[in-house]
């Protein structure tokens, strides 16, 4: 499952029911409520939408493994649903170059950049996915 928390630059999000339709640059209003649409990305010091946000940690708690890539895991709330998601007995694997507060708890830890883990992580993942 995926929440988009910080948005979507292909997407736009309605202020006031939180509908996302796709971004097309004459689309103004909402279709479902008739709301204004803006860009669904969320800049520094704006809130994270409300659905997104629930959905998020509703994803934390019902997942077998929870992917932490290029986070700090510092800021929250976002930081805290790794943790939660340990809490509900998920594996973390935390890819990020710098220390995190969950380093302690990670499954799998990877210090790496993203780039020299996730292309060969998913190219292996595409070989085994073709035998099962």
């Amino acid at each position: 499952m995926l929440a988009e928390l910080h948005g979507n630059v292909t997407k736009l999000r309605c202020n006031r029911c939180e509908g996302q339709v796709d971004n097309f640059p004459d689309l103004v209003t909402c279709p479902f409520c008739g709301g204004k649409l803006a860009s669904s990305v969320v800049n520094f010091g704006q809130s994270l939408p409300h659905k997104a946000l629930a959905d998020s940690y509703r994803h934390s708690e019902n997942c077998d493994l929870f992917i932490v890539v290029g986070s700090s895991l510092v800021v929250t709330p976002t930081a805290d649903m790794p943790q939660v998601a340990v809490q509900a007995g998920a594996r973390l694997v935390i890819i990020n170059q710098g220390e995190t507060p969950l380093d302690r708890v990670a499954h799998l830890r990877f210090w790496e950049g993203i780039g020299e883990v996730l292309p060969p992580a998913v190219a292996q993942l595409k070989e085994l996915m073709k035998t099962a």
